[in-house]
């Protein structure tokens, strides 16, 4: 429509252009042959005498019979007298055309003193008309005729519309065709939302032919936005089948020492442990369970924390003093168990010194429990670049492929072992609290290897 609207104004100020350069040129004629006429200085008398001159020469002349003695068609004059009636000239009356020139014409004289040409419709054919004064009063108006303007016009127009037609409907359709092209990918946002909402969360808008437009930015960013779509409710759906695991888990936990004491209790209640070993015996499992319970709350209770990612208290703090104390427990503890210590010098780094200190216990208690009670333990601390990395690698009977995977889940036991199955997890917590990783290698020949990289 916009279009439609600019090539109308286009045609119609080239239009007016044209006819007024059309009618500008009769003008200039008319004008030119008004002036000269004024400036001649002639009578009508004398312009008689030279019309009948010019006759007689024009009779004389070889091949007269081919030129007529009236104007052009295209061109009319008549002279009129101060009432602005038609008058001979030459001898000769005037034409009916004349006649109805000089009754087209209002007012001669005030035509003779006017700058511009005036429009006269002669028989319904429009023309142009001027006057000039002669000597003796007499009045000649002159007239050409505009009809030809107005049918070159009408032909430009018939040309303009149908050409404009061709070129809108054209237009028309390479439009539909491109706007049909560049929104295609909008086409398969619908078919990829809708299949979304059904519930096929891979689903992808293809790519385009066009990256630099408008719309293939629009799919890149709802590809961006559907990738993190899938990947939250993929967490999500993780998060909640860990939480289940982790609630049947901690029941499980939490219902042996349970049942333990109510079955120690009911005993007692029903006057079963008269005996004061008995009663000893008793008190002293009970006193064990409530204290397997407490460790299982605090362990949860820590993993809660690191969860919502607690405060830590974050200071220059000396790993390698950190992995001697730890090594220092174990040799206290298991005398007879061979323990290597690389942790010499001072390496600090920018940490929670209580959570390494439960980190590294963590480890070297799995080792502990574990492992054998000879088998040998490597504890040593190195530094590349901007990490610091602790290891603690054991050769003891190590772990099948598919528990080293696992061996940071939570409750999760290789071969139903002692112990709750928190310790990794936790382990895990404190390293990610701090930007750092762990990870566990198998040994080659037997054992595991325990890295602990901290920034």
């Amino acid at each position: 429509a916009l279009l439609m609207c600019a090539i109308v104004v286009a045609c119609t100020v080239s239009l007016m252009g044209m006819r007024h350069f059309f009618l500008d040129t009769i003008d200039e004629q008319l004008t030119s042959t008004r002036d000269s006429i004024a400036e001649s200085n002639l009578t009508l008398q004398q312009i008689e005498a030279l019309s009948t001159l010019g006759i007689a020469l024009d009779e004389l002349s070889p091949g007269s019979g081919e030129r007529g003695l009236l104007p052009h068609s295209d061109f009319q004059f008549v002279a009129v007298d101060a009432s602005g009636t038609a008058i001979r000239v030459a001898g000769l009356e005037p034409t009916g055309r004349q006649r109805d020139l000089a009754a087209a014409v209002d007012d001669a004289g005030r035509l003779a003193r006017s700058d511009r040409p005036v429009d006269v419709t002669l028989d319904d054919e429009p023309f142009r008309a001027t006057a000039a004064t002669l000597d003796d009063g007499t009045t000649v108006v002159l007239a050409g005729s505009t009809e030809f303007v107005h049918t070159n016009i009408r032909k430009v127009v018939k040309f303009d519309l149908g050409l404009s037609t061709v070129l809108l409907g054209l237009l028309a359709v390479l439009t539909m065709i491109g706007a049909h092209h560049r929104l295609r990918p909008l086409e398969d946002m619908v078919e990829t939302a809708s299949a979304i909402a059904d519930g096929d969360l891979t689903r992808r808008v293809p790519s385009s032919r066009h990256p630099a437009t408008e719309v293939e930015q629009l799919r890149i960013a709802l590809n961006s936005m559907l990738q993190q779509v899938e990947t939250a409710y993929s967490t999500r759906e993780r998060s909640a089948e860990q939480l289940r695991q982790f609630v049947a888990d901690a029941s499980h936990e939490l219902r042996t020492p349970l049942s333990a004491i109510r079955g120690y209790l009911q005993l007692f209640d029903r006057g079963m442990l008269n005996a004061p070993e008995d009663r000893d015996r008793a008190w002293s499992r009970i006193n064990s369970e409530v204290d397997r319970m407490h460790r299982l709350v605090d362990e949860l209770l820590m993993l809660a924390r690191l969860d919502q990612r607690a405060e830590l208290r974050l200071r220059n703090t000396d790993v390698c003093a950190l992995v001697r104390d730890a090594a220092a427990d174990l040799r206290a503890q298991q005398p007879e168990r061979p323990v290597t210590v690389r942790a010499d010098g001072v390496l600090l780094v920018h940490a929670d010194e209580s959570g390494l200190r439960q980190v590294l216990g963590n480890l070297v208690g799995n080792v502990r429990v574990h492992t054998p009670r000879d088998a040998p333990v490597e504890l040593s601390v190195r530094r590349t670049d901007e990490t610091v990395t602790v290891v603690v690698a054991d050769r003891g009977p190590g772990l099948a492929e598919e528990d080293a995977v696992r061996v940071f889940d939570r409750f999760f036991r290789a071969g139903g072992g002692a112990g709750s199955g928190l310790g990794l997890a936790i382990v895990r917590g404190v390293v990610d609290a701090h930007g750092g990783r762990v990870t566990v290698r198998r040994r080659s020949g037997g054992g595991l290897a325990v890295m602990v990289a901290l920034p």
